[in-house]
C-alpha cells in the first residue's frame, strides 16, 4: 500500500513499539528498560506507558510496568477472525488426547513464532503458552520448521534480524549452523529441538502445507526431555503429527 507520511500517526505507532517490547523475556519494565527496547527516548516511552496504565492496559508499581489480560483484547479480535485457529483446533484437540502430549499450532511473525492454538495435556515450560504467545524462531522446533520454508537469504535476514540469545547451555546461536540446521529441515521435512528453549523440554514440528503446496503454519508437540534417545522420540511422534498435516491439507485453501 502507497501509504503518504501525513496518512501516519506517529503516537500510534510509537504506543505499539512499547507494547511490543513486554515479551515472555521482558514482562517486566522499567520507563528506561522499555525505551531502550522500543528505541525511544525516555519522555516519550514513560508517556506511552502512563497512557496505557490510565487505559488498563499496564500495571505500574510506581516503578515497573507488566501488561495487563486487557491488552488481550488486542490480539485475540484478530486471532478470532482469522480462520486457521477455528480449523486445526479439533485436530489439536484429537492429536494432543491420541499422543498424551501438548499440541500447537504457530505462524511466524519476523523472527518470532506466534501461537494460534493450542491443546494443552501437561504444563511443559515453566511459562504459560496460549494462543497470542511469542516465543523466537531461531530456537523452537516450530520457527525452524517455518525459517526452513523461506528462501534462505531471507531466512538468514531474520536470524540477523534479532540478538540470539542463549538461553540453555543447548541452544544454537550461530548463524551459520542455524543455517545448516534449517537445510536439514528442509530436506527431511520436520524440525526436532531439544532443551535448546528450556531445559527439561523436547519438541517435534512438521509444516502445515495447503491445497496449493505453500507452508502456512507449523504444528508440534512438545514434551519432557528424558533418558531416551531423540531419534527414538522422533520416531513415537512424527507419524502422527504428518497424519495431521495429511489431513490438514486437504482442507486448507
Amino acid at each position: 500500500m502507497d501509504t503518504k507520511p501525513s496518512d501516519m500517526m506517529g503516537g500510534l505507532a510509537k504506543g505499539l513499539r512499547v507494547i511490543e517490547a513486554f515479551t515472555v523475556d521482558t514482562p517486566r519494565l522499567s520507563i528506561s528498560e522499555a525505551a531502550a527496547i522500543a528505541g525511544l527516548d525516555r519522555a516519550t516511552t514513560r508517556r506511552c506507558l502512563l497512557t496505557l496504565a490510565e487505559h488498563g492496559y499496564c500495571a505500574y508499581d510506581g516503578k515497573f510496568f507488566t501488561v495487563t489480560p486487557r491488552v488481550l483484547r488486542l490480539g485475540t479480535g484478530c486471532l478470532a477472525t482469522m480462520p486457521l485457529p477455528r480449523i486445526v483446533q479439533p485436530w489439536l484437540d484429537d492429536l494432543s488426547e491420541t499422543i498424551g502430549q501438548s499440541t500447537s499450532v504457530a505462524i511466524l511473525d519476523e523472527s518470532e513464532i506466534v501461537y494460534v492454538a493450542r491443546a494443552a495435556q501437561r504444563k511443559v515450560m515453566s511459562i504459560a503458552l496460549m494462543p497470542g504467545s511469542r516465543l523466537p524462531a531461531y530456537c523452537t522446533s516450530m520457527g525452524r520448521v517455518l525459517l526452513a520454508a523461506l528462501p534462505e537469504e531471507v531466512a538468514r535476514r531474520l536470524l540477523r534480524a534479532a540478538p540470539l540469545v542463549q538461553r540453555t547451555p543447548q541452544t544454537t546461536i550461530d548463524i551459520e549452523r542455524l543455517m545448516a540446521e534449517l537445510a536439514m529441515v528442509r530436506g527431511q521435512g520436520y524440525a526436532a529441538v531439544s532443551e535448546e528453549v528450556e531445559l527439561g523440554l523436547r519438541s517435534v514440528a512438521v509444516p502445515i502445507v495447503n491445497a496449493r503446496g505453500q507452508v502456512v503454519a507449523a504444528l508440534n508437540t512438545g514434551f519432557p526431555a528424558s533418558s531416551e534417545a531423540m531419534d527414538t522420540v522422533i520416531r513415537t511422534f512424527l507419524e502422527p503429527l504428518l497424519q495431521v498435516r495429511r489431513e490438514l491439507s486437504r482442507i486448507l485453501n
